[in-house]
C-alpha cells in the first residue's frame, strides 16, 4: 500500500517518523529548481514538518500518561499539521525527476478514461495548481470509492486528517448524531457509543491493508 511504500523511502524508522533522503542530488532539477530551494525546502521546511510530528506525539504521549488531556484540541491539530505535511512532501519529492518522464500504461489509459485526454488532464492539474487559494497543493488522486482518478485542490492540509489515511473506525460528534438522545451530554454519548462499537469490523479493515 501507499504507506508501506512512504516508510520504504524512509519517511519512517523504528516507530518514529523521519526526514527521507532526496532520490536525488540537490542540485539534479536545475534549472527548474536550484539546489538552495531544495536544500532549504527539504532540510528545514519538509524536516521541521518531522520534528514537529514527533515532538507532538511525544506532548501526546505525555498528556496521556498523566491523565491531562487538556490540550488535546490544540495538539490535534498539530498532529494533522505535521503529519500531512511530511507525508505531502515525501510525495512531492518522488513527484519529480531529473528530466521528466512522459505518462505512459495504466495511468496513461486512466487518465484518458477519467479526463477525456492527456492533453485535458494536464491543462486541468495546471489550473488546479495555479488557482488554489493562497498556499496548498495540486493533488492527483486515486478515490477508491468510483475507482476513479481525480485532481484536488489542498489548501489546508491540516485540516483534522492525513493524507491517504484509510478510516478503520469512526464516531460521529457532529450534535445531529446524539442531540435527540443525550442533548448537551457528548461525553456520556461517546461512553455509550464504545460500547457499541465494532471493533471486529476495525480489525477486519486494518487486516485488509497489510
Amino acid at each position: 500500500g501507499s504507506t508501506a511504500a512512504l516508510a520504504k523511502m524512509g519517511a519512517a524508522r523504528e516507530g518514529r517518523y523521519a526526514l527521507p533522503p532526496l532520490p536525488y542530488s540537490y542540485n539534479a532539477l536545475e534549472p527548474f529548481l536550484g539546489a538552495q530551494t531544495l536544500i532549504l525546502h527539504h532540510d528545514r521546511h519538509h524536516g521541521g514538518y518531522v520534528n514537529g510530528l514527533n515532538a507532538t506525539l511525544e506532548k501526546l504521549r505525555v498528556a496521556r500518561k498523566a491523565g491531562e488531556l487538556s490540550a488535546v484540541q490544540s495538539l490535534s491539530r498539530q498532529l494533522a499539521f505535521h503529519g500531512a505535511g511530511h507525508v505531502l512532501h515525501t510525495i512531492y519529492w518522488n513527484s519529480m525527476r531529473p528530466g521528466g518522464s512522459a505518462l505512459s500504461g495504466d495511468l496513461l489509459d486512466a487518465v484518458r478514461r477519467d479526463f477525456g485526454s492527456e492533453r485535458a488532464f494536464l491543462a486541468h492539474f495546471a489550473a488546479a495548481a495555479g488557482k488554489v487559494e493562497a498556499s496548498g497543493w495540486a493533488v492527483l488522486a486515486y478515490e477508491p470509492v468510483a475507482g476513479r482518478l481525480l485532481v484536488l485542490q489542498a489548501e489546508k492540509h491540516q485540516d483534522l486528517a492525513i493524507w491517504g489515511v484509510r478510516p478503520l473506525l469512526v464516531c460521529d460528534v457532529w450534535e445531529h448524531a446524539y442531540y435527540l438522545d443525550y442533548q448537551d451530554r457528548r461525553a456520556e454519548y461517546v461512553d455509550r457509543f464504545l460500547e457499541v462499537a465494532n471493533w471486529e469490523f476495525a480489525t477486519a479493515r486494518l487486516a485488509a491493508l497489510a
